[in-house]
């Protein structure tokens, strides 16, 4: 039987549609204004698209706003603009705030049993630049940059070939884009409603000048690498083409706000899109916030920078020890602090690599009975307490009570604080020689010493690794923590030299069924537990090497079997088999879920929520709620 599954662009009423296309200038952002006289801007009616996404926010039960304003936010580099991608949350299709999918820049979309999607686009959609945005635009990236072997020599993102071959896709007319896999491809819409989202369509009209097939003029061509540094047609056309961190200001894009600043900078600012989809039921179009100003600082300084009246909107870079501090804030400036509930499977986690270089440690790490016993010695209650007030749930690393496949048991898994079981498990694996400190030995001789690198970008993980210090000892393991840069910190970690790392949970906490459950498998090479399983499933068995632990091949597998049913009954069993899986063999040590962020915003800005889900997986940070809806009140 044949499933299909039709959405709609859930437009408020052709009714509203003629009130939008009237739109006279007074109806108009002042910031536009100049533009709009001088005759270098079209009025509203011919920059939206015929049938413009209509976002009815008294239904959302927010208020429809007005325009103009500047939001300062701080960011700790200048990779950090692709926050403002995050942000902007403008996707092919997205999800509302109850995580169900709806077509955002798309008019419509069909799945037949998720092997044929059919995408049609908005009449009279543009560009950032006022050019037409059509299916040529998708036909470009298909057949140029996906099918060209110098700008994708791989093949193609997983994503687009998860059993091995690319999709047909197909020009049905000008507005009308089609992909068709032989199998099911689940992973398909939950990736382009992510928060990197799959890039399967760029614009074509401005990129082919950065295309050795459509630049005739070599040394045009040669002369634009040189400017840009690269030495190859294709690493320029990737540079030109980076929509995910918008650093071309040059590159037309479909988000609420478009970058104005090219690199090096330590001041970004992002200004409206005057050609964005989407308006409210008063027929004003978003965004209504002009401009966005991202300034860069060291990230340590963030939270203190937020606090002395440096930020308009600041949910990155601040942490929950920083609330209090911030909270104070309020008595000095025209802010306020909110607490949303972090959305990850567990706040802070430790993940022992089980493809740590060291053969002893590896070994170890690689039985149960070890990550269970480091997981059953560790007091739960205490971190909770110390570090989020008694706020935080103790828990596993697993899905949170706003997810509808959470079972209480994977939350309980290996989590109630029992040292005599962790101490007889440790006995148990062959730990039982300690030394005249009372610390273990391993069979080699040595110390049993657990070295825990952090990328030392919070103060939190610190704190907890302290109270975890403890908490080991009691059982004969000596815990030391390494502090080290992201970047070497990531590099370590996969050359295997790092033994057990402290780092977030799940990125997901809160899926349906219909998202995949990649994350509970070995997938990528930044899982800090399994590295190069996770790289030799990314590279498609090229780099790293293939699970040898029955387990974590079971997880991979049970993974590909998701991958591979359109029906979402069968979804689910499977998500249910492979998080029982995870939680049981504990291959990463959560702690304390359900914590709460600061998200600090000025006191004027409204529709941003005072509660709400904060991850970057599947909320986009603040992108689900809808920036370009929030709006400044004058007192």
């Amino acid at each position: 039987m044949v499933t299909r599954r039709t959405f709609l662009s859930g437009l408020v009423g052709a009714a509203i549609a003629p009130a939008v296309l009237r739109a006279e200038p007074a109806g108009e952002p002042e910031f536009l204004k100049e533009r709009l006289a001088s005759g270098s801007l079209p009025g509203m009616a011919e920059r939206i698209p015929a049938r413009p996404r209509i976002v009815n926010l008294k239904e959302m039960g927010l208020a429809p706003g007005s325009y103009g304003g500047t939001v300062r936010t701080i960011i700790g580099s200048q990779r950090d603009i692709r926050f403002m991608t995050i942000y902007g949350y403008a996707r092919l299709i997205g999800y509302n705030k109850h995580l169900q999918f709806q077509p955002d820049i798309l008019a419509d979309f069909h799945s037949e049993d998720d092997t044929i999607f059919t995408f049609t686009l908005r009449e009279g959609h543009k560009w950032s630049d006022g050019e037409p945005f059509t299916a040529d635009d998708f036909r470009y990236w298909w057949e140029d940059v996906i099918l060209n072997d110098k700008l994708t020599p791989g093949g193609g993102a997983l994503e687009l070939r998860p059993h091995g071959s690319l999709p047909r896709f197909e020009v049905l007319d000008p507005l009308t884009v089609r992909y068709t896999w032989e199998k099911p491809n689940p992973m398909f819409l939950p990736t382009l409603a992510g928060p990197i989202p799959l890039v399967i369509v760029g614009p074509a009209h401005y990129l082919k000048q950065f295309h050795k097939k459509f630049q005739p003029d070599q040394a045009k061509m040669e002369q634009m690498m040189q400017a840009n540094r690269v030495k190859k047609w294709q690493d320029l056309h990737i540079k030109m083409a980076r929509s995910y961190r918008p650093e071309n200001p040059n590159l037309p894009t479909l988000d609420p706000w478009r970058n104005t600043t090219a690199l090096p900078a330590e001041q970004f600012v992002f200004e409206r899109n005057p050609f964005f989809h989407r308006v409210d039921e008063t027929g004003r179009q978003l965004p209504y916030l002009d401009r966005f100003i991202l300034n860069v600082s060291s990230s340590s300084i963030i939270a203190a920078k937020a606090g002395a009246g440096e930020a308009d909107l600041q949910a990155t870079g601040i942490d929950f020890n920083d609330y209090t501090f911030l909270k104070e804030a309020e008595k000095r400036f025209p802010v306020k602090v909110n607490l949303w509930k972090v959305a990850r499977g567990s706040r802070i986690t430790l993940l022992p690599n089980l493809n740590c270089a060291d053969e002893v440690w590896r070994g170890l790490f690689r039985d149960v009975r070890l990550r269970r016993a480091l997981s059953l010695a560790i007091d739960r209650h205490e971190i909770n307490m110390v570090a989020f007030y008694g706020l935080g749930t103790p828990s596993a690393d697993t899905v949170l009570p706003d997810s509808p496949l959470f079972k209480q048991e994977y939350a309980d898994a290996f989590v109630k604080f029992d040292a005599d079981e962790a101490n007889r498990l440790l006995d148990e694996v062959g730990l039982t020689k300690r030394g005249d400190d009372g610390i273990r030995l391993l069979p080699d001789g040595r110390r049993a010493e657990i070295t825990v690198e952090t990328a030392g970008e919070s103060n939190l993980d610190t704190d907890v690794l302290e109270l975890v210090h403890d908490h080991w000892a009691n059982i004969g393991l000596a815990l030391y923590t390494r502090t080290s840069q992201r970047d070497v910190f990531r590099n370590r970690a996969m050359s295997g030299s790092i033994m057990m790392s402290i780092w977030y949970g799940l990125d997901n906490g809160v899926p349906t069924a219909d998202m995949s459950p990649s994350g509970l498998a070995p997938t990528l090479d930044d899982q800090l537990q399994w590295p190069l399983w996770g790289m030799h499933y990314l590279s498609a068995g090229q780099e790293g090497t293939a699970p040898d632990l029955p387990e974590a091949a079971e997880l991979v597998d049970l993974l590909g079997q998701w991958g591979s049913t359109a029906k979402f009954e069968e979804r689910q069993v499977i998500w249910h088999k492979m998080l029982a899986l995870y939680t049981q063999q504990v291959f990463s040590i959560g702690l304390i879920n359900s914590t709460l962020q600061p998200v600090l915003c000025a006191a004027k800005l409204q529709n941003l929520p005072e509660k709400a889900l904060y991850g970057f997986d599947p909320t986009s940070y603040l992108g689900i709620y809808m920036p370009d809806a929030f709006w400044y009140k004058e007192a």
